[in-house]
């Protein structure tokens, strides 16, 4: 308890030594971004730390900590160490995030690879050929002697485990045309994050598909998907949408709809009228009494006027 009592007092040629603690702190930095004196605090018996403003640019709120110390009954103050500290109100760094949790969509590119946890929520094992079958189920031991009597190949462990192909009618190629093969495959969590993701940006809530016409699940030019996410969701094949090549949820729509506005057949004019049993004469020079004025005995023309 007497050592505790003593270490919340600072020891006094220690607190004295503020000259001695400045000298180490102008040694540290660069010239001239030691401050003023900005306090002591009691580290212990006969330490003590002072504190000064650091000047440098880029460190506001930061402070030097020179750490000085003396031995019992010994009256020279020595220091201890030198160091800058951020302070209450300092500008600090962000603090550091896993460059697995500062990847976005969008950020990879060619060559780049993105490994993921071994612990992934979006995932979950897949096929492990380890799960005892049921009974009545066709792998089942009966099955298995059946198939062995055929000369069919049951393999005990996953198929990505295999070194080779399985043989066809072996239980771990039936997995591998069911899409079984896989070493994990998409959990419910996935599932969801995928359709809330989706739905954000091309669901029915999204400007574009209040404004169409018509919603996807009507559409022509969607292409449908199989799984689970299948009822609700689709494949834009539409080159003029802003959807094209995108999944879209059946709620969606936009003005590309194949039934929104259906233009109608142009008009096909009648085909010409040829008649080919007579022939019309077309005369090379007027006749005489095609003008206003008949022409004379002598084929001349009248004199002009009227009496």
């Amino acid at each position: 308890m007497s050592a505790t009592t003593r270490s919340r007092t600072p020891d006094r040629l220690c607190a004295e030594a503020v000259d001695l603690a400045r000298a180490a702190a102008e040694e540290a930095a660069a010239p001239g971004v030691v401050g003023e004196h900005a306090g002591l605090v009691s580290e212990g018996d006969r330490v003590v730390t002072h504190f000064f403003e650091c000047k440098e640019m880029g460190y506001r709120g930061w402070r030097w900590a020179v750490t000085v110390a003396r031995a019992s009954r010994a009256k020279v103050v020595t220091l201890n160490e030198t160091v800058l500290l951020p302070g209450a109100d300092a500008l600090l760094a962000p603090e550091w995030v896993p460059w697995s949790e500062r990847l976005r969509p969008g950020d990879m590119g060619p060559g780049d690879l993105l490994p993921t946890d071994a612990e992934d929520l979006r995932l979950e094992p897949g096929y492990s050929g380890e799960d005892e079958p049921a009974p009545n189920a066709p792998i089942s031991e009966e099955m298995a002697q059946l198939a062995e009597a055929e000369d069919a190949e049951i393999t005990p462990r996953a198929p990505s485990a295999l070194p080779l192909v399985p043989s066809r009618g072996s239980i771990a190629s039936v997995a591998e045309e069911l899409g079984m093969r896989r070493a994990r495959v998409l959990s419910r969590y996935g599932l969801h994050i995928a359709a809330d993701r989706w739905e954000e940006s091309y669901g029915a809530k999204t400007a574009m598909a209040q404004a169409a016409p018509a919603t996807c699940v009507s559409c022509g030019f969607l292409n449908p998907i199989g799984g689970s996410l299948g009822q609700a969701f689709g494949l834009c094949a539409n080159e003029f949408s802003p959807a094209d090549g995108r999944v879209v949820a059946l709620s969606y729509g936009c003005g590309g709809h194949s039934e929104a506005a259906v233009m109608p057949a142009p008009p096909r004019p009648a085909p010409p009228v040829i008649d080919e049993t007579r022939m019309d004469p077309f005369p090379l020079r007027p006749t005489p009494d095609s003008g206003s004025v008949p022409a004379g005995a002598d084929g001349s023309a009248s004199e002009y006027g009227h009496s």
